[in-house]
């Protein structure tokens, strides 16, 4: 018999994985909001090109709160229960920094619900969008897009209101691609928009 399966079914069963430090040479991570494929791949010593191939991403600038995605350290090195503990604190420090960074944008959120001139399949059509670059949130950041429809910050000219989001997204819609139902079927070929 394999000495790998043994020994990885003898801690399986014992559960003690964690406390004996016996690791994978890869990790499942969750993306949280702020994370990125360059910060995930420095945080596991690893590139964006392996995250790509590894998770055989069809679009590497584009990655959603909650997706799943193996990591491989690229060092070879084992993840000991340690750095997974020294990982796990520094992600919750950083989620605490971009949770404070985003404190202002939090706060707008809290606003009386905007209403927007788009109507019918249009609607619905920046509704998709808006629930796959940010699930809904006028307060997502990830990186250098903020907000319900991920624009860049310099389209947002520093007001992140929600007001101010559904203008400039409605604006941005109708100059690149005339309506929303053709930015979302640009979005579902392309995987952004």
């Amino acid at each position: 018999m394999n000495l790998k399966k043994v020994i990885a079914s003898s801690v399986a069963l014992s559960g003690t994985i964690a406390a004996t430090g016996i690791a994978a040479n890869a990790d499942t991570i969750v993306v949280q909001n702020g994370d990125t494929l360059s910060k995930l791949a420095h945080e596991h010593n690893t590139t964006v090109d392996e995250i790509v191939n590894v998770n055989k991403l069809s679009n590497r600038d584009l990655i959603f709160v909650g997706d799943k995605l193996e990591i491989n350290d690229t060092d070879g090195k084992t993840t000991t229960a340690a750095q997974t503990a020294t990982t796990t604190t520094n992600n919750q420090q950083t989620a605490t920094a971009l949770a404070q960074q985003a404190a202002p944008v939090q706060q707008q959120a809290t606003q009386p619900a905007v209403t927007s001139s788009v109507a019918g399949g249009d609607a619905a059509a920046k509704e998709w969008i808006a629930q796959r670059e940010s699930g809904g949130s006028y307060s997502a950041a990830n990186g250098q897009y903020i907000g319900r429809y991920q624009l860049s910050a310099s389209y947002l000219n520093g007001d992140y209101s929600p007001a101010n989001q559904e203008r400039v997204a409605d604006q941005y819609v109708a100059s690149r691609y005339g309506s929303w139902s053709n930015a979302q079927a640009f979005w579902q070929s392309h995987g952004w928009y």
